[in-house]
């Protein structure tokens, strides 16, 4: 689908005063400079996905690293296995970034959607006043009235041999009647200081380019650039009993003990065994000993 611009006439983005639309030129302005890694910014009204609009642009080398699409609404937005990501136009943030780290090996690439978890945690904490946890490999956590509940997600998308799209999902403003799914939250839930969509975007970026730049410039390595400790600090799957369901249909249940160098969750399973897992799709169970 081709996305359309965030001016186009047939839309109002002014229709809901309390989610007003995102300011384009401002963000350009605070964030695309000489010396940044960011190198343009794009705001379109809707798209179906701004990182197959993204995979799609670098594909066609139309599209420089640094490059950040955001979309208003998003009507095909994906998740992990191509789930569906779907919310009200302007009630969060929907948008990728082209990155090109071509000084760190690509077997250490996998790292980026935990290196973009620990980035956006940072930035809402310290943007919004939002404590967010991390849940293995790439959902945000945030706290509703005592319990855990995702507000976001990430996707990480190999484009062409040299690249990658990172696509992030962060509910904002959502109330309790907008949510897609049983079990999601968002920002303004979780009793966040502000819902400004410009200030918490502005924080994202900025934490994912310190980030980013940190562990580029250590080669990819996830110790020299603290990735791997931060990581675990904040990954709330870490010391539960939680079940990985795998590619093929299979399952296997754990502990989970660690985070190893390759960014994969280790499972210390019932038989003794440590099992580390690098794809499939985490369901915690209960914290040790509840």
């Amino acid at each position: 689908m081709t996305p359309r611009d965030a001016s186009d006439a047939n839309d109002n983005p002014w229709s809901d005063l309390d989610r007003p639309p995102l300011n384009a030129v401002a963000l350009r302005k605070a964030l695309v400079r000489d010396g940044s890694l960011w190198s343009g910014i794009e705001v379109v009204a809707r798209t179906g996905s701004t990182n197959s609009d993204l995979v799609a642009r670098a594909a066609a080398g139309t599209a420089a690293e640094g490059t950040v699409l955001v979309a208003e609404e998003q009507n095909a937005g994906r998740g992990r296995l191509d789930r569906q990501w779907t919310a009200p136009a302007r009630s969060g943030l929907f948008f990728s970034v082209l990155l090109k780290p071509a000084q760190v090996p690509v077997e250490r690439w996998g790292w980026l959607p935990l290196l973009t978890g620990v980035a956006v945690a940072t930035a809402l904490s310290r943007a919004a006043g939002v404590d967010t946890a991390l849940k293995w490999p790439n959902d945000l956590l945030v706290t509703v009235d005592g319990a855990e509940r995702k507000a976001g997600g990430i996707l990480a998308e190999r484009a062409g041999t040299d690249a990658v799209v990172v696509g992030i999902g962060i509910n904002v403003s959502l109330r309790e009647d907008e949510l897609p799914v049983p079990g999601a939250g968002s920002l303004a839930l979780a009793g966040a200081a502000t819902t400004d969509r410009d200030t918490v975007l502005r924080a994202v970026l900025r934490s994912l380019s310190q980030w980013y730049e940190r562990w580029r410039d250590a080669g990819g390595d996830p110790v020299a650039s603290g990735l791997q400790e931060t990581y675990a600090a904040g990954c709330a799957t870490l010391g539960r009993v939680v079940r990985a369901e795998l590619p093929g249909g299979r399952s296997i249940s754990g502990e989970a003990v660690a985070v190893d160098g390759d960014g994969r969750l280790v499972l210390a399973t019932e038989e003794g065994v440590q099992e580390p897992v690098g794809a499939g799709d985490i369901v915690h169970l209960r914290a040790v000993g509840g």
